[in-house]
Parts: structure tokens; C-alpha cells; sequence
């Protein structure tokens, strides 16, 4: 079988795509709201940290090395449950640890607007969001790529050849299945993801500027209800086309906030 070449373009293309929006989205908006690198690296590192080691350590544990876990988690709703807890409780709360460093280092250097700014949200969440595009998303997607070169070739038999024949030949039928409109849900579910990882930072950044003890209850319940429509497609409970409707719908509505919330400054000016 061959990937056709109108598919393998749409997925190189939706993969640059989404590699490099946040590094545009940096780019442009760097000097209008003095953004800070700085802040970005602490977004990935809380990325790689909580969500890259810690939660898939955890998932690991309940999902696969304990057995009454993994049993009580064979339900489906309480897959759903668990998933988009275990994803909201450790990426929020790396969130706000990194946020109130990127706090407490602001207001050591001095109490002005540019430090404390939503600038610091923003550039966090591109390092936040950035970090899982490039992770869960375009480093995968490479991968998918490259195996569809070297099917195309008549390769990758002799190039998984360490692999299990059934893993193989699930690599072979996912591969006979991707489509350009493949490549565009991949890049619509990745876009969305990044806004809704600066939407919860800018609501996090201005929490834990206020000091309000609510803030960390309330981003993990927000970022848990954001993840239930994957998990219930992961648990075969709603077709994938209902979840890229409801994040589509959801990461408009947020950019749009978040336009108002950056364009706000600029018009007062």
C-alpha cells in the first residue's frame, strides 16, 4: 500500500503548521507586550515536568501496574472521569507553582506593569502550549511521516523489523487510513489545545496575582472539562467528529477573549 502523496503534503504541512504558531505568535506580538522568554521556558519546563513525567508516570501506575485501578478503569465513564482529572490535577498545579515563581521573581525586580502584566500569562502559555504541540503533537507527527516515506518505499518492514508482527501490521492499516483530512484534525486539535493552554494561564496569572485561594480549584475543573471530549472519544463513547465540533467551537470563543483581553491596552493607548 501507498500514502498518497496529497495526504503525505497535507500532514508535512499541518505539522510545520503547528511547530511553528507558537514561535509566530511570539514573534509578533514580543515587543508590543514585552514578553519575556524567560517565562516561556518556565511553561515548557512545567509541561515537560508535570504533565511529560509526572501524570504519565501516574497513568502508568493506575492504568497498567495496579490491578484494582486498572479494573475499576476497564468502565468507561470512570475512564472518563479519572483521564481528564489526572490531567487537570497535574498540569494546573505545575501551572500555578510556575506561576507564583514567575510571581515572586517580578515583584523582587520591581512592581511595575510590564512584570506583572498579562504578558507573562501569555508568554507562559506559549512555552506551556508550545511545549505539548511539540511533544504530544509534531514530534509524533514526524514519526507518522517518516513511516509513510518509507511504506511508500517498501521499507518499513525492514525498518520495524524489531517490532511484533501485529504491531507492524497496526502501523500498516493506520497508515492506509490517514487522508488530508487527517492531517486537518490533527492540526485543528493542536491549535485549539494551544489556546485553551493560554486561556488557562492568563486565568491562572490573574488568580494567583490576586491572591485568590479559589484559582487552583477552578483551573483544574476548567482544564478537567476541556479534556472530557477526548477522553470520551479515547473511551469510544462519542464519535471524533462531535469533539473537533466542540473544540472548535471552544478554542474561537477563547481566542476571541483573549484578543479582547491583549487588544484592550493598545486601544486605551
Amino acid at each position: 500500500m501507498v500514502v498518497a502523496p496529497l495526504t503525505l503534503s497535507s500532514l508535512a504541512v499541518a505539522t510545520l503548521l503547528v511547530a511553528a504558531l507558537p514561535f509566530l505568535i511570539y514573534r509578533r506580538l514580543r515587543r508590543p507586550l514585552a514578553l519575556n522568554p524567560r517565562d516561556a521556558i518556565t511553561g515548557i519546563a512545567v509541561f515537560a515536568l508535570f504533565a511529560m513525567v509526572i501524570e504519565r508516570a501516574l497513568n502508568d501506575y493506575v492504568l497498567h501496574r495496579n490491578e484494582a485501578t486498572a479494573t475499576l478503569l476497564a468502565n468507561p465513564l470512570a475512564f472518563v472521569v479519572y483521564g481528564a482529572l489526572a490531567a487537570g490535577i497535574c498540569e494546573e498545579v505545575g501551572r500555578f507553582i510556575g506561576m507564583r515563581l514567575l510571581l515572586k521573581r517580578a515583584a523582587a525586580k520591581s512592581a511595575s506593569a510590564a512584570s506583572t502584566g498579562d504578558g507573562t500569562a501569555l508568554t507562559y502559555g506559549l512555552g506551556h502550549g508550545g511545549a505539548e504541540a511539540w511533544l504530544v503533537g509534531v514530534l509524533v507527527q514526524i514519526q507518522w511521516i517518516l513511516f509513510a516515506v518509507f511504506e511508500n518505499r517498501g521499507e518499513l518492514d525492514g525498518y520495524l523489523s524489531n517490532l511484533p508482527t501485529d504491531s507492524v501490521m497496526r502501523i500498516h492499516l493506520i497508515l492506509a487510513s490517514l487522508t488530508p483530512q487527517t492531517a486537518g484534525i490533527f492540526a485543528l486539535e493542536r491549535v485549539a489545545a494551544l489556546v485553551f493552554q493560554i486561556g488557562l494561564s492568563v486565568l491562572m496569572w490573574r488568580g494567583v496575582r490576586a491572591g485568590w485561594r479559589g484559582i487552583l480549584p477552578l483551573a483544574i475543573v476548567l482544564h478537567a472539562l476541556v479534556d472530557v471530549p477526548a477522553a470520551l472519544f479515547q473511551a469510544q463513547l462519542v464519535p471524533l467528529a462531535a469533539v473537533d465540533g466542540v473544540y472548535a467551537l471552544g478554542a474561537v470563543i477563547v481566542a476571541g477573549l483573549l484578543f479582547r483581553t491583549f487588544r484592550r491596552p493598545a486601544v486605551a493607548a
